[in-house]
């Protein structure tokens, strides 16, 4: 999925357990790692201000895209020339 969470980034930062975090925010520490781990289909704005408000940081802090590499990519081996000639 090209949308990371970076819960445990600001969790670590921090020096907070997932426990702490989600008595603070007011949700169970089972759903606060379904998002922290990125399974989360949907974010509630409520929890997401929650989130910035006890982590003191931005939307952008706790959320980040990255596409996707397209499937048919092929990853060069290591030395391999870029070019497509023999090294």
């Amino acid at each position: 999925m090209p949308i990371v969470v970076d819960v445990d980034v600001l969790l670590a930062r921090r020096k907070m357990s997932v426990g702490t975090l989600a008595e603070r925010i007011g949700i169970t520490p089972a759903n606060l790692a379904v998002l922290k781990n990125g399974r989360a289909k949907a974010v509630r704005f409520t929890t997401l201000a929650a989130l910035c408000e006890v982590l003191d940081c931005q939307p952008g802090d706790l959320l980040r895209w990255e596409p996707d590499e397209p499937e048919d990519a092929v990853v060069p081996a290591p030395g391999a020339a870029r070019d497509g000639s023999a090294p």
